[in-house]
């Protein structure tokens, strides 16, 4: 069932990068519906997304790298930690060079820019999903380098696609969260949609990327896949969890995040 993801481990990372940014699309649809979401769902969805990011970063990418890093006669928890903070790193350094904005934020972020607030927005919202796109295009790769058959090959397999799934369920509130905002500050329907939809446009190349980092480079996969968990919880950290705690109703962010957690340690174990 499995056998053309081993044989083409590239494609099936951008078959799997392609679903989660058609899901994004899908999220940033609902501008044309609705032009306002309550605080209340806002924070909960983006509750729901650091959830999920959260349990994706240990079960699909740092766990299955500390198992390889042990099974390539490395130090495990070394290639965990150097490849963890590396990924933080990664994306602190784009973060304070990078101008960018963020759609619950005035504040312009990055090197001063004269540059108009729905480019800052979409240089936001790259920043945030070249990891995700990072993520599952390593799971994908990380597979085929298994020797087909196996339980463990199977189990891989398995976590590559939980993760796509995941990716995908928290990026239809994020594709929301970005296009509905800006269409509440006047933006028009299809300018506002065309941004939301915008922030899982970079998934595939992220995703492609990956996958043939890790087909042809085996030896650094440790490193690789505790890379894009550092970067994911760099993402959850610095913005969706302060940006859902940011107005009332934090209770229903909590909540949210404690769902997407479960949903995404669900997939992971259940397909896994």
């Amino acid at each position: 069932m499995f056998d053309w993801i081993y044989q083409n481990p590239v494609l099936a990372a951008l078959v799997g990068t392609l679903f989660t940014y058609f899901v994004t699309a899908l999220g940033a649809s609902l501008v044309f519906p609705f032009k306002n979401v309550s605080q209340k769902v806002f924070n909960g969805l983006l509750g729901f997304s650091a959830g999920v990011m959260i349990a994706a970063s240990f079960w699909s990418l740092l766990d299955p790298g500390i198992k390889l890093a042990e099974e390539l006669n490395q130090v495990p928890w070394l290639q965990a930690v150097i490849g963890f903070l590396s990924g933080g790193l990664f994306l602190l350094l784009i973060d304070r060079y990078l101008p960018h904005m963020h759609v619950m934020s005035s504040h312009k972020e990055g090197v001063d820019s004269s540059w108009r607030r729905s480019v800052l927005l979409v240089l936001a919202i790259t920043l945030h999903n070249i990891p995700e796109g990072l993520a599952v295009g390593v799971a994908f790769g990380y597979a085929a380098t298994i020797a087909g058959g196996s339980v463990m090959a199977s189990a891989a397999i398995g976590g590559a696609i939980a993760l796509a799934l995941g990716i995908g369920l928290q990026n239809f509130p994020e594709g929301a969260a970005v296009s509905i905002p800006l269409r509440r500050e006047g933006m028009s329907r299809k300018k506002a949609f065309f941004i939301g939809q915008f922030s899982g446009m970079v998934e595939p190349i992220a995703g492609v990327s990956g996958a043939i980092l890790a087909i042809t480079m085996r030896s650094i996969l440790p490193f690789s896949l505790s890379f894009a968990a550092g970067a994911m919880i760099y993402v959850v950290i610095e913005e969706l969890i302060p940006e859902s705690q940011m107005m009332k109703n934090t209770k229903i962010a909590t909540i949210g995040a404690m769902i997407g957690f479960a949903v995404m340690m669900s997939l992971d174990v259940a397909l896994g």
